[in-house]
């Protein structure tokens, strides 16, 4: 399952980068797809047991795996997550007022939940097939 309690400090840019350290991409081996480029276009780092390459959105929750060196970040994050909040400001963090800063904690508050409630369907659903299996094999 997906975490969402992570620590609200992924806005920023140095603790978004912070994660990436373990991150295959640099720019010394001719990447474009670099922890810096990663964190500026809103990622942050949040590996699994099955996919050690996982990105997230820290407004979004759009994840994304199977990075190649030659991916550009801010274009990935925008072919697969138009709508996304973070990339509608379109301001670099060192720009932002306190209003967008708001705003951009409130759409991800809002995400949050919707991804919150979304999980919580799905092991609804799961449980109730299991139960409904369950009770088909008394009659």
């Amino acid at each position: 399952m997906v975490d969402l309690n992570y620590d609200f400090s992924m806005n920023q840019l140095q603790n978004r980068l912070a994660t990436f350290k373990d991150w295959p991409f640099t720019e010394e081996t001719g990447s474009s797809c670099t922890a810096e480029k990663m964190a500026e276009a809103g990622f942050f780092h949040s590996p699994n047991d099955r996919d050690a390459d996982i990105a997230r959105c820290f407004v979004c929750f759009k994840e994304l795996e199977g990075w190649e060196p030659e991916d550009n970040p801010m274009e990935e994050h925008k072919s697969h997550s138009p709508k996304c909040e973070f990339l509608l400001l379109n301001k670099k963090e060192a720009d932002w007022t306190v209003e967008d800063f708001l705003e951009l904690e409130t759409k991800r508050q809002i995400n949050r939940m919707h991804k919150i409630i979304e999980l919580k369907t799905k092991e609804y659903k799961e449980l109730a097939e299991h139960v409904k299996t369950e009770m088909e094999k008394l009659v």
